[in-house]
Order: structure tokens, then C-alpha cells, then sequence
């Protein structure tokens, strides 16, 4: 294929370590600035010392969250088709999947106002508010609902961009998104008085600045992407092909929520110590978690544009290094954190028992993200060959799998089977992704590409 676009070049003829570098760094610093937009809005808020108010922002995580789940349906589910479809030389076929992607995001975002308002008083109750966290809640969720279009196409667009290889791009809209966000804030909430409302405003007008930019991008500088409306030409190949692999992303999320949820209440039985050390271990174990999805996430596009380019040796040494890379970062990062337990525990808190159980606890979670690693690895695999059934199956199992072994463990053993149901399911999804992979890899390397490009759908 001939490059229009240097981005191209990392996605088809640099050398597979430096491709690698390039789609993956920027994903991992993307994962960094993540956290700084997650705690932004609370560290303001903070400062109004009104407790309803910041009780209110963890009220509605799980509301946010399904907006940005929804956002990875179109984002996982077009990017990994549109790397494909590079990999295939179908421009024409390019520029329609871009265009029918992005408006359908944007359109998802419509029908999601429609829905949400007129059930508010259910969604407020679903989200367990109380009389005091009522309001604020509400004037938070209802201000981000009104932003569900900008909010869903920006975490859509951030990784249809990369999927054309423009890594640096992705993350200069996140950049954007949060810088707006970080000066808005202030504004807003002290500034014009809004309080909690101003939080969600600055929020929903980050996205739109971000949006904004990925719009100029795809119309300017990108040669193979389009949002134009007059490629807004949808059928069921480009349909298919955008939620047979988006919806495992949206269910991953989905079952996250859930199984989270179950976690914390199945650790707060045994006291507030032991809450307060998972919130500690998780967030020392952020660490290597993020610089390991950043890592997967990031390559999604060059397994795609390879696995559909044919080119099974580019395809299989893009692999073997990923695994490499991916399991000497994030054990190199366990075995210092685990010798070390005790000191980074004592940098969040002088708590005894807080520092007893936390040594566990961080030990067992340490173990888990290597598991957790290698089976985010094969679900975004599955996904980059763009096959349905195996990525769903994935992300049901990373989903769901902590539930029954958290209600055995904790039945059996007690605390420590809490403590350890988070490496055992981690594990057992891992071992899925190995039986899946070892059942698909013959017909995912072996398939020619011109029967890859008329079946997709029906390989999935």
C-alpha cells in the first residue's frame, strides 16, 4: 500500500518495536491523564467542604461510566474495522465506516437524553442517592446527560483516530479535554457559583473542545478518515462489523461496574481497615495496570491493519514482542512493589492493621495483574481480528468470573478468599483467552485475506 499519510507508515512498514513504542506510548500517557480527569472535578468540589456534593460525584461514576461505555462501542468497534479496512486498501470503504461511525455516536448521545431525562427519578434511585445527596446528584447527572452526544463522540473519536496509526493526534484531544476541564472547573464552581453543576458543564464543554479537534483533524490532515455527512451511507457489513466487536468493550465495562460494586461490599464485612487497604493496593497496582492496557490498547490498530494486510510474519513478531514487553514490564513492576509492600503501604497510612492486611492484599493483587495483562492482551486481539463471539466471550468472563469465585471464597476461606478471588478470576479468564486463542489461531493466520474481507461478519 501506498502511504498518503506518514501515520500509515508505523501501521504498516516501521520496524515492530518502534511501532510499538509509537502506538503504545501515547495510550499509556493517555491512561496517566485519565486519572487526572477522573479526580479533577472531586478535588474541586472538595474544596466547597460540602460533603453531599462530593458523595454526589461517586453517586454517579456508574452514570458516567455507561456514557463512556457507550463511547467505546463505536470507538473499540470502529477502530479495530477501520484498521482492518487500511489493511485491506479500502479507502472508499474507509471513509463511509469513519463517517457512519462518528454520526451514530453522535446520535446514540440523542436518544441517550431522550431516555434519561423523563427517568431521572429511577436513574437517581438506581444510583442509590439519599436525601441529602439527592439534588446535587441530580444537578451533576442531568448536566452531564446533556453533553451525552460530545461525551460519547469524544471517547469514539480519540481511538478511531488512532486506528488510523495517529497516536500523538488521539492524545492531544485528551490533552484538550482535560486542560479545558482543569481551567473550567475553578470557574464554574466558584467563580459563577455554580457548584456541582459548574463541575459537570466544565466537563461536558472539555469533550466538546475535544470533539472539536478530532472533527478539524479527520476533515485537514487526515487523508483516509472522513466525517462527512455525504459518506454517512450505513449498512450491515460496516453495522456489523462496528458492534459485533464494540459491544464486548461495552460489556467489559458494564460487568466491571457490577463485579466492583460486589468486591467492596464483600470487603466491607470485615471492617473499614480492610476497605480502606483494597483502596490502597488498588491504587499502588493502577500502576502496572494502566502501563498494561495502555500497552494492548495501543498496538489494537497494528494487529489489525496487519492481521487484515495478510502479512502473517509482521502479524506474528508484532505479537510475540507485545507479550514480551508486556510481561517483563508488569512482572519487573510486581517484584519491586512486592519487596517493597510494607514501605508503600506506610506512605498512605500509619494504620496498623490498615498496614497488616494491606501487605496481603497488595500481594495478591501484585499477582493478579500479570493475569490481568495477558487476558486484556487476548481480549484485544479478539478484537483487532475483529472477531465477535471470542471478544465477547472475553470480556463476559474478565467480567463476570470475579463474582462466583468471590461468593465461594468468601464462603470457604473467609477474608483471604476474598483477598485472593481477584488473582483466581483474573486467572481463569486468562486460561479462556489461551483455549479461545489456541482454538482460533489456525483460521485467524491461515485465512486468505480476500476471504477475510468478504466473510468478516460471519467469521466473528
Amino acid at each position: 500500500m501506498n502511504n498518503e499519510n506518514n501515520t500509515l507508515y508505523y501501521l504498516e512498514k516501521a520496524p515492530v518495536s518502534k511501532a510499538i513504542v509509537h502506538m503504545a506510548v501515547p495510550m499509556i500517557l493517555s491512561m496517566v491523564i485519565n486519572i487526572v480527569y477522573n479526580i479533577t472535578d472531586a478535588f474541586y468540589i472538595g474544596m466547597l467542604n460540602n460533603t453531599s456534593m462530593l458523595a454526589a460525584i461517586t453517586l454517579a461514576l456508574p452514570f458516567t461510566t455507561i456514557l463512556m461505555a457507550l463511547g467505546e462501542i463505536f470507538g473499540t468497534g470502529g477502530s479495530t474495522y477501520i484498521s482492518r479496512l487500511l489493511g485491506e486498501n479500502n479507502l472508499e470503504r474507509v471513509k463511509k465506516a469513519s463517517s457512519v461511525n462518528f454520526y451514530l455516536s453522535l446520535f446514540t448521545g440523542v436518544i441517550f437524553i431522550l431516555i434519561s431525562v423523563p427517568f431521572m427519578p429511577q436513574i437517581l434511585q438506581v444510583l442509590g442517592v439519599g436525601v441529602e445527596t439527592a439534588g446535587p446528584t441530580r444537578d451533576y447527572v442531568l448536566a452531564y446527560t446533556f453533553g451525552a452526544p460530545f461525551v460519547i463522540a469524544n471517547f469514539n473519536l480519540g481511538q478511531t483516530v488512532r486506528g488510523e496509526g495517529a497516536s500523538k493526534e488521539s492524545l492531544i484531544g485528551m490533552i484538550i479535554s482535560v486542560a479545558v476541564n482543569m481551567i473550567l472547573d475553578p470557574v464554574f464552581i466558584f467563580s459563577f457559583h455554580m457548584g456541582i453543576t459548574g463541575a459537570a458543564i466544565a466537563t461536558v464543554i472539555g469533550n466538546v473542545c475535544a470533539v472539536i479537534y478530532y472533527i478539524w483533524y479527520l476533515a485537514k490532515k487526515s487523508s483516509v478518515q472522513s466525517v462527512s455527512f455525504r459518506y454517512f451511507k450505513p449498512d450491515m457489513k460496516i453495522l456489523g462489523n462496528i458492534f459485533k466487536v464494540g459491544i464486548s468493550a461495552f460489556l467489559l465495562s458494564c460487568f466491571l461496574i457490577v463485579s466492583g460494586l460486589m468486591f467492596n461490599n464483600y470487603a466491607m464485612i470485615y471492617g473499614e481497615h480492610v476497605v480502606a487497604a483494597f483502596g490502597i493496593a488498588n491504587r499502588v497496582c493502577q500502576i502496572s495496570d494502566f502501563i498494561g492496557m495502555g500497552l494492548y490498547m495501543g498496538v489494537v490498530p497494528l494487529i489489525a491493519y496487519s492481521y487484515a494486510a495478510g502479512d502473517t510474519e509482521r502479524l506474528n513478531r508484532i505479537l510475540k514482542t507485545v507479550f514480551i514487553y508486556l510481561g517483563a514490564i508488569v512482572f519487573g513492576i510486581a517484584v519491586v512493589l512486592f519487596f517493597f509492600r510494607e514501605q508503600v503501604i506506610r506512605m498512605f497510612s500509619s494504620d496498623i492493621e490498615v498496614i497488616r492486611v494491606g501487605m496481603t492484599i497488595l500481594a495478591a493483587l501484585l499477582a493478579s495483574t500479570l493475569f490481568a495483562g495477558l487476558s486484556g492482551m487476548f481480549t484485544s486481539m479478539f478484537q483487532a481480528f475483529g472477531k465477535g463471539v471470542q471478544s465477547n466471550i472475553m470480556s463476559v468472563t474478565r467480567g463476570i468470573a470475579l463474582i462466583p469465585v468471590i461468593v465461594i471464597g468468601n464462603f470457604m476461606f473467609g477474608l483471604t478468599g476474598v483477598i485472593w478471588a481477584m488473582t483466581i478470576s483474573e486467572f481463569c479468564a486468562c486460561l479462556m483467552g489461551v483455549g479461545l486463542w489456541i482454538l482460533a489461531r489456525k483460521g485467524i493466520m491461515g485465512v486468505p485475506v480476500k476471504e477475510r474481507a468478504e466473510f468478516d461478519i460471519d467469521m466473528g
